[in-house]
């Protein structure tokens, strides 16, 4: 096993870990997040059956129901292994064990938000063609001056879809990328007169609520692609019993003379077939 120092001895002007730099996390915000041991996840419907026209004195036609199982095997994880020397240990008066443990359960939770975020190919495509209210995948070129639009379309494809019901229950969000969020920051505070003044006093904060819309921004979305949708339809399982926790073995893991601080998350994330028509993959220039 190789390994090499990743503990920075503190010195008489430095005791503490540096600032953290760390990705605001919002996939708890925007989806229906369920801890569980199950192994599989199940989410059947039922296919309507068709209304029909009757006429007295005539018979109706049996229409057979149609279910079926829609389902996820939570089967992926991530792990984070971290190794300390000894020597190290003993010698750092701000770096131990639970720090560690601590900095992997972010980069852990970052890890399920870029799944989270990575998942646009499962969902519905929305381009240029929507903002004139037909459908398609076209890509659009985000400015000041349509971002309004975007927004506007993204709800009127909603309820195009019949997803109003579900709209006016759990919200809708939008993720975009920083450069967007600051051109919605430029139309706040150009446009309307309390939501102006608010955006011109402390700008626009992640989690903004505008347009009947809550905005974020994410540096873990892939390129080209914005998410958007209703909230709290798209799925994430997390296996209840390893999400959180820490495996500590102090005794000389692989014969190295120092620790081991181990942790993990398994998960899986759906979109359902039911609710595809309201989660969109934004496609963007």
């Amino acid at each position: 096993m190789g390994t090499s120092n990743t503990i920075i001895w503190a010195e008489e002007w430095a005791t503490k870990i540096q600032q953290e730099l760390d990705e605001p996390l919002i996939w708890k915000e925007i989806c229906n997040v369920e801890y569980t041991n199950m192994r599989v996840l199940h989410n059947p419907y039922i296919t309507d059956v068709t209304v029909q026209s009757g006429t007295r004195g005539s018979a109706y036609s049996l229409q057979e129901i149609v279910l079926t199982d829609d389902y996820i095997t939570i089967s992926t994880y991530k792990v984070t292994a971290a190794f300390i020397d000894r020597a190290d240990l003993a010698q750092s008066t701000f770096a131990n064990q639970m720090t560690i443990a601590q900095r992997q359960g972010v980069i852990l939770n970052e890890a399920i938000q870029s799944a989270v975020l990575g998942a646009y190919g499962s969902m519905t495509d929305f381009g240029t063609e929507n903002l004139s209210g037909s459908s398609g995948s076209s890509a659009i070129t985000v400015s000041e001056t349509n971002i309004d639009n975007i927004i506007r379309s993204i709800k009127r494809t909603i309820r195009t879809n019949n997803g109003e019901a579900l709209m006016n229950r759990n919200g809708v969000f939008i993720v975009w990328r920083p450069a967007d969020f600051e051109l919605l920051e430029g139309y706040m505070q150009a446009n309307g007169f309390v939501t102006a003044d608010s955006a011109l006093r402390g700008g626009a904060k992640l989690g903004v609520e505008y347009m009947g819309v809550t905005h974020y921004s994410s540096n873990l979305l892939t390129a080209s692609h914005l998410v958007a949708g209703v909230k709290k339809v798209l799925h994430v399982g997390i296996v209840k019993d390893t999400y959180g926790q820490i495996v500590v073995n102090d005794k000389d893991p692989a014969e190295t003379s120092g620790i081991s601080i181990v942790s993990r998350v398994d998960y899986a994330v759906k979109v359902w077939t039911k609710v595809l028509p309201v989660l969109f993959d934004v496609n963007v220039a």
